[in-house]
């Protein structure tokens, strides 16, 4: 059972370091989740693991932590609505306001093991005549080094391939490698991944069309989203969207943003 200090101290430390604000009604939740992490590291106790977190808050132990709290549940065309809005209504508007040759620059905030930013790169290659010739840059992120480490190598279980994934998709951008799936390597490099916390800078990743922030501000407490959302605004074009989550939103949280056309999308105030 967590004590209240310890628990207290957990709290804080999950929220400095990665934004998760984490409800007192959470603490099955913490020692289901740290268990593994502690029997790993050889800790005896959620009270020696606190103490050594308090000693060494930078270390394998803390990361280890933090990303066992994390979750990093995603599946390809997740919720598939914005996919099908992105196909058929804003990569057409976008490109027909840049000027040819133009790149087209999309970012995944938030891309767990990778089936968002590959779900957007085989979309674009189904829909090369949209693109005009133009080269799409699609960089993926994520505040996990494990589930970028996966992603960038594009293997995925029968599970993981059942997960939304329509079967031409299948057939056409993977190939089967025993009880596994590989995505194909032209497929791969059209995303860059890297690791990136998103309450620290990210300014240096430059200007975006598109950004998609899905299904992470909502682990996050207000003043929290409000600080992001802000970030992510100075990075769009001024004419570019936002993506969230279908449970997420920006009224009340920012005065740059406001709802697009599209339900999810969002645009900068002009």
């Amino acid at each position: 059972m967590i004590g209240p200090s310890d628990f207290e101290f957990l709290q804080r430390f999950l929220k400095d370091k990665s934004g998760l604000a984490l409800g007192d009604d959470k603490r099955y939740l913490l020692e289901t989740r740290l268990d593994p992490v502690m029997k790993k590291a050889s800790v005896a106790s959620i009270t020696q693991l606190v103490a050594t977190l308090r000693e060494r808050g930078s270390s394998p132990l803390a990361e280890a932590v933090i990303e066992a709290m994390t979750t990093n549940e995603s599946l390809f065309f997740r919720d598939k609505r914005p996919f099908d809005q992105l196909a058929a209504l804003i990569l057409p508007e976008l490109i027909s306001r840049r000027p040819p040759g133009q790149p087209l620059r999309i970012w995944c905030a938030a891309a767990s093991t990778g089936q968002e930013p590959y779900s957007i790169a085989m979309l674009l290659r189904d829909n090369e005549r949209l693109l005009g010739g133009r080269r799409v840059e699609i960089v993926a992120t994520d505040l996990s080094a494990e589930v970028i480490e996966r992603a960038q190598e594009g293997v995925y279980t029968q599970f993981e391939v059942q997960r939304g994934l329509p079967v031409h998709y299948l057939l056409k951008c993977f190939n089967q490698e025993g009880q596994m799936w590989r995505i194909n390597a032209d497929i791969r490099a059209m995303v860059r991944f890297s690791r990136l916390n998103l309450l620290q800078s990210f300014a240096h990743l430059g200007q975006f069309d598109i950004v998609f922030c899905r299904n992470v501000l909502i682990y996050f407490d207000a003043a929290t989203k409000t600080d992001v959302l802000g970030r992510i605004a100075n990075l769009m074009a001024r004419d570019g969207y936002l993506v969230l989550g279908g449970a997420e939103s920006v009224l009340g949280l920012s005065s740059e943003l406001v709802p697009g056309s599209q339900h999810g999308f969002y645009i900068r105030k002009n």
